[in-house]
């Protein structure tokens, strides 16, 4: 064990941690780094306007991220799923299990946060896939690693991965939006149906963090709103009080955390990683 947390012999599994500088391979590295065996996952291919090339991990860059993590003799398996897909959130959950002989932690990360523009243009199927991989696909991630965790017996983490957003609205993110606050009522429930069990269910809600879907956002939103992009992150880093965006970093600061013994008396939070700009 190298980090402050100690998480040897956990193992987790990181959905949507198959990108470069995204928030789940941060994840992944933090909690490998405090000992704990780790699943990546993500798509794993582009699809179209539902999955951009913006908006995913491909395979060959996952398993790069996986060789690296190696490299540096952590524990480190890698697996490709549809979160729109029961049967591929099922197999994520098995191979994660098959791999590392248990599961102990799942971080809910993978997420759509791209489909923005207009209510009024939104389409029912650019709704149905926010609503599906944001809030849908956690849901499926959450009963097949619980139900592992439960015959297991030695209790569990899950990590909702929210937003800002799960706490206030944003305009020309309304699906999105929606997700994120469903993402924390479900939190709060599961919370609640698997104490018991010793399952901690706890969310992240993180404000912006510029990783490479977030400099698209930046444009999108900058551009939405008739500025600059200078001009567009000025405005936002003036409305936080400790002066800067988000880092990956941080959040995979409050995830360790959130796995750990130290927050052994923490579950059903929706924990604001922003800068002081959410406090409630």
């Amino acid at each position: 064990m190298t980090g402050i947390y100690n998480l040897d012999g956990k193992v987790a599994l990181i959905t949507g941690s198959g990108r470069r500088k995204g928030l789940g391979e941060a994840m992944a590295r933090r909690l490998a780094a405090e000992g704990c065996a780790v699943m990546l996952h993500d798509l794993g291919q582009v699809k179209g306007e539902i999955a951009p090339a913006h908006g995913v991990g491909t395979t060959a860059e996952m398993e790069g991220i996986a060789q690296e993590m190696r490299a540096a003799g952590q524990k480190v398996g890698t697996v490709t799923g549809d979160m729109l897909v029961e049967d591929d959130v099922r197999g994520m959950v098995e191979a994660t299990v098959a791999t590392f002989g248990q599961i102990d932690i799942l971080v809910n990360n993978a997420g759509i946060g791209y489909l923005f523009g207009p209510l009024t243009e939104m389409t029912a199927e650019k709704w149905d896939a926010v609503l599906g991989v944001n809030l849908r696909g956690p849901f499926l991630a959450m009963k097949y690693a619980a139900k592992r965790m439960i015959e297991q017996g030695q209790g569990g983490s899950i990590i909702n991965i929210a937003s800002q957003a799960a706490k206030s609205g944003f305009a020309m993110a309304t699906a999105y939006t929606a997700s994120k606050h469903g993402l924390v009522g479900l939190t709060r429930a599961a919370a609640l149906e698997w104490g018991a069990h010793r399952i901690r269910v706890n969310a992240i809600c993180p404000n912006h963090v510029t990783t490479g879907l977030g400099a698209w956002q930046n444009e999108f939103m900058s551009k939405a709103r008739g500025q600059t992009l200078d001009e567009y992150m000025a405005s936002m880093k003036a409305r936080i009080p400790l002066g800067r965006p988000g880092l990956v970093e941080d959040t995979a600061a409050a995830c360790a955390f959130l796995c750990s013994d130290q927050a052994a008396y923490i579950t059903g939070e929706a924990m604001n990683v922003s800068g002081g700009e959410e406090y409630h």
